[in-house]
């Protein structure tokens, strides 16, 4: 099957995915976020967590990655060296920043930013990697001033570079980027007045786009990355809170597997649906991280799937789909009348899709005649596996019990541009 694309990954967060999820974003990045990535100065810690984080993404099947780094070049360049050697396709980016008033220590001047952003592109692309090139990354717009934006602008233009940021991750987000910069209208448009809306950018997560904003985003050619699991994650997500539902509604609620349904986060919602009439306020705190994938697609705007590591807490591609599958089918909960994706929908995102939201479709994303050889050898019925075969199925079958039960033990070789990657040596 084609490779994996994961359009959205922190791999500098990587050393405390499945922890750390108890704060809405804001909090989490000045808590957790920060602190860690401060630690990037040391280039044996680097190298330890980027080598794991590259060797994982593949181990899983990611052919192809669209990596955040930290503000220290040395650090990113270390990264892009580390998935050239183990030869993955990635881009990677060094995170611009000149405002962070939660941890001073933990930004740049900025020119210092424009200094090092050079430095960092001007050194990558020295080594002509064949298969990994630098993309421009102002970490959001709350942690970057107009001066900054505008001019990291002119350098990704005047290097033909891919751009990446986040947009419109939660409300509280929304609200503080209108107050930093108040004569725009919208989030999108403070990206797009400092031109960094281009058909090579991909911005992360838009869970509440306007359509006037996604109509912009069409008429740029601008991506999205769609990261299911950490806009379940995160406290401000879509997650009902168990007390509060108990309180409201002096019901008892217990966990289960319940193996033909979906996960708790459905289950929840489906609670929550029950009692929206009553409690509207908790109604509109739950959706706060739900992005709908249909209209989003509806407005022609190319969209790709991320695993968000480590506001997502796995770096599978394949936790990625079933999330993606969880969130359409909980909106669905909430208005009959939305159609959930299916299996095939989210396949096409975690491969094809996500090569087009990165402009790579010309290379990868599925097995056209012409395109380089991403690919994983997959076997369903691998023996101590975590799927057991009862019965003959077809091909169709087999794929999406894969998608949907399978892991690493499934996947015995990865390739990338036709070189086996994994096993590792």
């Amino acid at each position: 099957m084609p490779g994996l694309v994961d359009t959205h990954i922190h791999a500098s967060q990587y050393s405390y995915a499945g922890t750390a999820l108890d704060l809405p974003l804001l909090q989490w990045l000045t808590t957790y976020t920060f602190p860690v990535e401060s630690q990037y100065t040391d280039l044996e810690f680097a190298r330890r967590v980027y080598t794991q984080v590259v060797k994982r993404t593949l181990r899983n099947g990611t052919t192809t990655a669209c990596y955040f780094a930290t503000i220290h070049t040395d650090a990113s360049l270390l990264l892009a060296q580390i998935a050239n050697d183990f030869g993955q396709r990635a881009l990677v980016g060094k995170v611009c920043m000149d405002r962070n008033g939660a941890l001073e220590h933990y930004k740049e001047g900025t020119q210092e930013s424009l200094d090092e952003t050079s430095r960092f592109i001007r050194e990558l692309l020295k080594r002509k990697y064949l298969l990994v090139k630098p993309v421009m990354t102002p970490r959001f717009a709350v942690s970057c001033s107009g001066e900054l934006l505008l001019k990291l602008s002119e350098i990704a233009k005047n290097n033909n570079l891919h751009i990446q940021s986040h947009i419109s991750e939660t409300k509280e987000e929304v609200k503080l980027v209108k107050q930093l910069f108040p004569d725009l209208e919208t989030y999108t448009d403070v990206y797009n007045e400092h031109n960094l809306l281009t058909d090579k950018t991909i911005m992360a997560h838009g869970c509440h786009l306007s359509d006037k904003e996604l109509e912009l985003f069409h008429k740029k050619g601008t991506s999205l990355a769609h990261c299911p699991n950490s806009n379940i994650s995160y406290v401000h997500g879509s997650i009902y809170p168990y007390q509060t539902f108990a309180q409201h509604t002096a019901t008892a609620l217990a966990y289960g597997s319940d193996l033909s349904s979906i996960y708790l986060s459905v289950c929840l919602c489906l609670n929550a649906y029950y009692v929206e009439t009553t409690y509207n306020v908790e109604m509109q705190w739950l959706c706060s991280g739900l992005l709908d994938v249909h209209k989003v697609l509806s407005h022609k705007v190319k969209l790709g799937l991320g695993t968000d590591v480590a506001g997502g807490y796995s770096a599978s591609m394949l936790d990625a789909v079933r999330r993606a599958r969880d969130t359409s089918k909980a909106l669905t909960i909430m208005d009959p009348t939305r159609v959930p994706l299916t299996f095939e929908e989210t396949f096409r995102l975690a491969t094809l899709g996500g090569s087009q939201a990165l402009s790579m479709d010309g290379q990868t994303g599925n097995f056209e005649v012409g395109k380089d050889f991403d690919a994983l050898r997959v076997n369903v019925a691998v023996p101590d596996g975590p799927i057991d075969l009862v019965q003959y199925d077809g091909p169709k079958i087999l794929l999406e019990k894969f998608l949907n039960m399978g892991d690493d033990r499934n996947i015995l070789e990865v390739y990338v541009a036709g070189r086996k990657v994994v096993p590792i040596e």
